[in-house]
């Protein structure tokens, strides 16, 4: 890999980063503590993440628990938790909270497979703008006379097989979501 390409194939990962991000926030009928990062708690004045104020794990394949370390803020939690976009509903005993996530709808699922598709294709475009991008440096390399014509096509060639590495690892992480999100 070429000091040229490095900082494009940096970016592509920031990419496939992100979209690791978005996919394990789909709520696939199954707990997942990711589901969580979105969500604060006010701690003290302070919106904090609950996996800082609380151990976040997963009971059984469709219940996740939140055990606050400080009692006195499970009120705060549960009020967090209402208020976010989960779209569940927690229960408490007093020490901890359960999310229950309930099986998805056959026609839940076929949507959540069109979102995780729609953030491939957003993806996709992103590491296809990178490339561009990273073209058009090499254009402008090569008019500038700091690289030659030879060393253009093979920085070309490598930013292609690069992107296309990427794109393979896009469709493989959606399709391995896709299929966690089809099982009942």
């Amino acid at each position: 890999m070429s000091t040229y390409t490095k900082p494009y194939e940096d970016k592509m990962n920031g990419a496939i980063h992100h979209l690791g991000k978005e996919l394990a926030a789909i709520r696939a009928g199954r707990a997942n503590p990711a589901i969580l990062d979105r969500v604060a708690v006010d701690y003290y004045g302070t919106p904090t993440p609950i996996n800082q104020v609380a151990a976040v794990a997963v009971a059984e394949a469709r219940i996740l628990t939140i055990t606050p370390w400080d009692t006195s803020l499970i009120h705060p939690i549960e009020h967090a938790l209402l208020v976010s976009d989960i779209g569940i509903n927690p229960t408490n005993d007093g020490r901890v909270i359960r999310l229950v996530f309930p099986a998805p709808t056959e026609e839940r699922r076929r949507q959540l497979t069109k979102d995780v598709q729609k953030l491939g294709e957003e993806t996709k475009v992103a590491v296809r703008n990178v490339r561009r991008e990273a073209m058009d440096k090499f254009k402008t390399l090569k008019k500038n006379s700091e690289i030659t014509e030879d060393d253009q096509k093979n920085l070309e060639e490598e930013m292609q097989k690069i992107t296309d590495k990427f794109v393979k690892q896009i469709d493989k992480d959606c399709e391995a979501k896709n299929k966690e999100i089809m099982e009942i």
